[in-house]
């Protein structure tokens, strides 16, 4: 069998020792040009390396396996890989010839233009995929100043220790949320425009290192799930806060939650909107959910 491994910051060639034992496995280092060149892909890294090769990899169409060796490892862990030893169960199971390759869907996001003149929208050319959770709002601002911290500072209550300093400079934002109409699902349903703290968006339960967001997500149920936190004070948003490590905010009266296949969001002005914890663009936005987009090996 050939396979191809990818290496995220703080990980190398010496992760790779443990799958190369007992294993007749031919290796290429970095993503193959093609579908044809291996079978399978290993990637050693958090949330933002499988983040940034998730367009590749939608394009190869080859099972990929993710051993968990970032900062953040939500996404291993939504797939129920919570450990290099629960990896590396699979990766043997996979290359004895296992059938432990399921598809699982993906996020999307897309910028569009609006034309205030009246000739409608363009979408922007780019799709931006995610895995786990996009978001608008105060998590967008955590996590850029999360991104600024040292490595093994990330890893350790990074999300967390960004938390206090993004809330005592952050200002609720008028935001439009519009979901497909019931009879028409090509027709987006608007809100009117509320000050909103997050707005997150959820293909898999938790980001920021275990914070459950939206406990109810799951990989492949073809759908996002939504949680709105609308204004509140700083006081009772600090309280919250540890509660949506347990997916126990769902019952507080500001927290609004919902699913659906599509979203549109536009904010008064542009805001960053941030997925996998990673920088993709600003609003407006359309979100949607690739169905069965990426291949993965799991337990």
């Amino acid at each position: 069998m050939r396979a191809a491994a990818i290496f995220g910051p703080g990980s190398s060639i010496k992760n790779l020792k443990l799958f190369q034992k007992h294993s007749e496995v031919t290796w290429l280092i970095d993503l193959p040009a093609n579908s044809n060149q291996v079978d399978a892909i290993v990637i050693f890294g958090g949330d933002g390396t499988v983040h940034h090769h998730l367009a590749q990899l939608v394009r190869l169409q080859l099972p990929v396996l993710v051993v968990p060796c970032g900062s953040g490892n939500d996404f291993a862990r939504a797939l129920k890989l919570g450990s290099v030893r629960d990896s590396l169960a699979a990766w043997r199971k996979f290359s004895a010839g296992g059938s432990n390759v399921r598809a699982i869907d993906l996020g999307v996001v897309m910028p569009f233009i609006t034309d205030r003149h009246g000739a409608g929208e363009v979408p922007a050319p780019r799709e931006h995929y995610f895995g786990c959770v996009g978001g608008v709002g105060l998590d967008a601002e955590i996590a850029r100043r999360a991104n600024r911290l040292p490595r093994w500072l990330r890893a350790h209550g990074g999300y967390s220790l960004s938390f206090l300093p993004a809330l005592l400079k952050f200002a609720p934002r008028a935001m439009k949320i519009s979901v497909p109409h019931d009879e028409n699902l090509e027709a987006f349903a608007a809100q009117g425009a509320k000050p909103i703290l997050v707005t997150a968006f959820a293909n898999a339960p938790a980001y920021g290192g275990g914070m459950k967001i939206a406990p109810r997500a799951q990989l492949d149920d073809g759908a996002l799930d939504v949680c709105i936190i609308h204004n509140m004070n700083k006081f009772k948003l600090c309280c919250l806060f540890p509660t949506v490590y347990f997916g126990r905010h769902l019952s507080i009266p500001q927290v609004e939650y919902f699913r659906t296949e599509r979203l549109r969001l536009e904010t008064d002005r542009p805001l960053e909107v941030y997925a996998d914890g990673e920088y993709v663009c600003r609003t407006p936005i359309e979100v949607s959910v690739a169905r069965g987009a990426l291949r993965v090996i799991r337990p």
